[in-house]
């Protein structure tokens, strides 16, 4: 980056949103020593503990269903989405999509209506409005209603599946982890960590347009 267009970027403040889990605790770890951001806020349903002890981290604990009432989190110039749910945890579809595309949109349109310009967001290799499989049309279709918005950055993460430390280890990752070998650069497992590295580098860099980093680019 060049030195001015560092000094463009230390002042920014960044909105993480799915901040304790795999990809959105790590985007908060390496923003807390990233000189060229001054400001995190890490939403989240309830308190937690799991955060770095950092003096530019704010811990703001909201109500998805009432943003509204949490106007002041979202007065940053930048928002990363690493927010999502699993079938496992959520079986109902009406909830899933409030959770991966509701609460995700809303947050941007909030985001927007404060002043922030640069959204960038996890979805999924494959994301396509018109697959069958309802995942991937899920994530498709936020990609699609993002895109409409003004914003003057949008970036877009699609990684396979996420391999890392969980508190609740899931059996299909160790599996897909274990046949790695076998599967195509574009579908292999990619570590939490370097999608949460390819978001924090977009957002550092803050190019204006649309800019979607597949997973091949992050495995």
């Amino acid at each position: 980056m060049s030195a001015a267009a560092l000094a463009a970027t230390e002042s920014r403040s960044v909105l993480v949103i799915g901040a304790t889990g795999l990809v959105g605790s790590e985007c908060v770890r390496l923003l807390a020593v990233d000189p060229t951001c001054s400001r995190i806020v890490a939403l989240t349903r309830r308190a937690q503990n799991a955060f770095p002890v950092s003096s530019k981290l704010e811990v703001a604990v909201v109500d998805f269903d009432h943003l509204e009432r949490h106007a002041n989190v979202f007065e940053v110039d930048q928002i990363i989405c690493a927010l999502g749910t699993t079938m496992a945890k959520t079986p109902s579809r009406d909830v899933y999509r409030q959770i991966d595309y509701f609460y995700p949109l809303e947050v941007a349109r909030r985001g927007l209506a404060h002043g922030a310009t640069h959204y960038l967001v996890v979805t999924a290799v494959g994301a396509n409005p018109n697959s069958r499989v309802f995942y991937n049309r899920l994530k498709g279709e936020l990609e699609d209603a993002l895109s409409l918005l003004n914003y003057r950055s949008l970036t877009i993460a699609r990684p396979s599946v996420l391999i890392g430390d969980r508190s609740e280890p899931r059996l299909s990752e160790k599996i897909a982890w274990k046949l790695s070998f076998l599967t195509p650069r574009r579908y292999k497992p990619v570590p939490a960590a370097n999608v949460a590295k390819a978001l924090v580098n977009a957002a550092r860099d803050d190019l204006p347009g649309l800019r979607i980093i597949q997973n091949e680019e992050m495995s």
